[in-house]
């Protein structure tokens, strides 16, 4: 029984870059030749031997597919169907994080921890999460479904869901409350909210200097 729900998560997962990869140009390409889906397919093996208290087993299994793919995920990590991992060189996926259905991960994120948290260290992403490229996801909190978390974001809280995160480190920004669909895989064209501020900011500073310009000017002409 074990064994088909393998079988069946592998059809899943090359379901699921297909659906969101559009380079992906048939399953047989996917399945030999994608380094994300070697990586997820490593993992769920070396998972299995973690279970079943086979650690030393398991670590080989996760170091060996480092080696060639680039990503490295830790074997004690809990990861639901349908993850997309794009590219892929560069991610690393710590111990105790939780990552649920349809998520996708684009190359250099990190979901780890930051070094002083005891027990669940690492994050949990729930379902049709989107962490775009170079994103550090860094601590025990959770990452809403559906949200989204910018290129090169730095996240240090919780994310709600429904919303996007963005910037060093990252804020969040609700997008209305609206459920992203998992198509949805704009990264960059995100309202970046200290971008906003920084613009706010400027025109108060054209307003003041406008009025101290018609104060000097009616002192002027005293």
């Amino acid at each position: 029984m074990e064994c088909f729900s393998m079988f069946k998560n592998l059809k899943t997962e090359i379901d699921a870059i297909m659906e969101r990869d559009p380079a992906a140009r048939s399953r047989a390409e996917v399945f030999f030749l994608y380094s994300g889906f070697k990586a997820v397919r490593s993992y769920r093996l070396a998972n299995w031997f973690y279970r079943h208290n086979h650690r030393f087993i398991a670590r080989l299994i996760s170091q060996r597919s480092r080696r060639k793919t680039g990503i490295e995920i830790h074997p004690g990590a809990t990861i639901g169907k349908g993850l997309f991992i794009d590219h892929g060189m560069g991610v690393v996926i710590g111990e105790t994080t939780e990552i649920g259905d349809n998520c996708t991960l684009y190359q250099n994120v990190t979901l780890g921890g930051t070094g002083k948290d005891c027990g669940k260290r690492h994050p949990t992403l729930g379902n049709n999460v989107l962490i775009g490229a170079g994103a550090k996801v860094l601590g025990p909190f959770k990452v809403g479904d559906n949200a989204r978390v910018a290129a090169g974001a730095v996240v240090l809280e919780e994310v709600p869901e429904n919303a996007t995160a963005v910037g060093v480190p990252a804020k969040v920004v609700r997008v209305n409350g609206e459920k992203l669909q998992t198509s949805l895989l704009d990264q960059i064209h995100i309202t970046d909210p200290v971008s906003v501020e920084l613009q706010d900011l400027g025109e108060e500073v054209k307003k003041l200097r406008k009025l101290h310009e018609e104060c000097e000017e009616r002192n002027r002409n005293k």
